[in-house]
């Protein structure tokens, strides 16, 4: 389209003008036009000419199709959707891992690693304590979740935990956005809930066991990840975590044929989501879109303003009708 801008200047330049019809032109009132008015008209004329100038070069413009390009968007593929629940209780401010790291400390890095390489799959996340909370909802914005992830801190859901209503809540969301527009059976196919705690549930009104089940119900798999250095005998007692419930999480993962994994420190967690990404792979490598939006609008309507001034001193050269 840019290359029309000179297609005035051509026509005028290469075509020859019209002639005009007769071989004079009779003025009956060239008496009465006054000495100053040919000057008059001669810039309104000039006035004219430089407005249908400027009227080209908006067509020309809005022709081109002017386009206002966002920021590059992850594009979901037909990925797994995928819940992480991750205990925020007061216990996992616990410095029992590597260099004296809290577990929320630990779980936020490693976990963070992991979300990020869930190319092509919806995440979403879920905080717990004494009530879960859902920090975000189910969406292909990686960044975004991990970024929720690493503002959690402890305590901020209660300082019990709730495995049970963790997991109700997870499997309520999942009913709310299933995976088809038409699938409401609760039915998801490839739906995995990553549950990550360091203690026994003692708080919520679903039993975990029972939620189990009802996660198995709606085609739910769960992994369980129990967090925090193991229990071991000293002077002073026993050192570590003693209030993890194995055979609760062993249970969860066995119901809803998942797996249950032990993580005692940052190695072995990094290495047990390395091992969900064998189970789960991911949809791919990621893909994405720059949202666009047209502006041919604004110069076609400055367009149509200019074009108003120009009529009107085409009909002022003109003159009075008579």
């Amino acid at each position: 389209m840019l290359l029309a801008l000179p297609l005035p200047w051509l026509i005028g330049r290469f075509l020859p003008a019209v002639k005009p019809q007769g071989d004079a032109l009779f003025l009956p009132f060239a008496a009465n036009v006054p000495a100053d008015a040919a000057p008059a008209a001669h810039a309104r004329s000039r006035v004219r000419r430089l407005l249908f100038a400027l009227l080209w070069l908006l067509l020309i413009a809005a022709a081109a199709r002017p386009q206002w390009l966002g920021d590059p968007l992850p594009v979901p593929t037909s990925g797994r959707r995928l819940l992480l629940a991750v205990d925020v209780s007061g216990s996992m401010a616990t410095p029992d891992m590597a260099g004296n790291a809290s577990r929320l400390d630990v779980v936020q890095a490693v976990a963070g690693e992991f979300i990020s390489r869930r190319h092509g799959d919806r995440l979403g996340l879920i905080l717990f304590g004494t009530r879960p909370y859902l920090q975000a909802p189910i969406t292909a914005d990686l960044s975004t979740v991990g970024q929720f992830l690493r503002q959690a801190v402890v305590g901020i859901a209660g300082t019990e935990t709730a495995v049970g209503d963790a997991i109700g809540l997870a499997i309520k969301r999942l009913r709310d956005n299933p995976a088809h527009p038409d699938d409401k059976s609760g039915k998801h196919g490839e739906t995995v809930l990553v549950l990550l705690t360091d203690g026994a549930s003692n708080a919520g009104l679903l039993d975990p066991v029972a939620a189990a089940r009802m996660a198995a119900d709606a085609g739910l798999r769960i992994y369980t990840i129990g967090i925090g250095a193991a229990a071991q005998a000293g002077f002073f007692g026993a050192r570590g975590n003693n209030a993890l419930d194995e055979d609760t999480l062993k249970a969860i993962a066995g119901i809803t044929h998942g797996e249950y994994f032990r993580a005692t420190d940052a190695d072995a967690l990094a290495k047990v989501y390395a091992r969900i990404d064998q189970l789960e792979p991911s949809a791919g490598r990621e893909q994405w879109v720059r949202p666009q939006r047209d502006l041919f609008s604004w110069p076609l309507a400055f367009a149509l303003l200019c074009s108003l001034p120009a009529v009107l001193i085409g009909e002022r050269n003109r003159g009075p009708a008579k």
